[in-house]
C-alpha cells in the first residue's frame, strides 16, 4: 500500500462507510434542529411583540372610545340620548364582533412557521433519494 493511501477517517471498508454515513446523517439533523429552534425563536419573540403592541392599542382605543361616547351622549343629552346610545351600541357591539371574526380567522391560517425548515427538509429528502437528479449531470 502506498504511503500517501491513507484509509478514511472512521476506517475503511463496509463499517467505516457506515459510520460516515451516520455521522453524516446526524450532523444533518442537528443543523436541522438548530435551525427550527431559531425559527422558534423568532415565532416566539414576533408573537410576543404583536401582543405587546395590540395589548397598548386595545388600551388607548378603549380609552378614545369611552370618551367619545361621553361627547356624544352629551351633545344629545336634550335631544335624541337613547337613539345615541343605541347608535353607539350597534357600533361598538359591531366592531367587537369584526374584531372577534379576524382575529379568529387570522388563528386559523397557517403561513408556514417553519417554513424554511420544512424547506430544508424536503431538500434533504430529495437529496437522498436522488429525486434532484438534472439530466446530463454527472452522478
Amino acid at each position: 500500500m502506498p504511503a500517501n493511501d491513507s484509509p478514511p477517517p472512521g476506517g475503511a471498508g463496509l463499517l467505516g462507510s457506515l459510520r460516515r454515513l451516520l455521522d453524516t446523517v446526524l450532523e444533518l439533523g442537528q443543523v436541522r434542529l438548530e435551525l427550527l429552534g431559531t425559527e422558534l425563536e423568532e415565532q416566539k419573540r414576533r408573537a410576543l411583540a404583536a401582543l405587546v403592541w395590540a395589548g397598548a392599542g386595545l388600551v388607548l382605543l378603549g380609552a378614545g372610545l369611552v370618551v367619545l361616547a361621553a361627547g356624544v351622549l352629551a351633545y344629545f343629552w336634550d335631544g335624541a340620548r337613547r337613539i345615541a346610545w343605541a347608535a353607539l351600541l350597534a357600533v361598538y357591539f359591531g366592531a367587537g364582533a369584526l374584531a372577534l371574526y379576524r382575529a379568529r380567522e387570522r388563528l386559523r391560517a397557517t403561513d408556514g412557521a417553519f417554513a424554511a425548515s420544512a424547506a430544508e427538509l424536503t431538500r434533504d429528502r430529495q437529496a437522498l433519494t436522488g429525486a434532484d437528479e438534472r439530466p446530463g449531470a454527472p452522478g
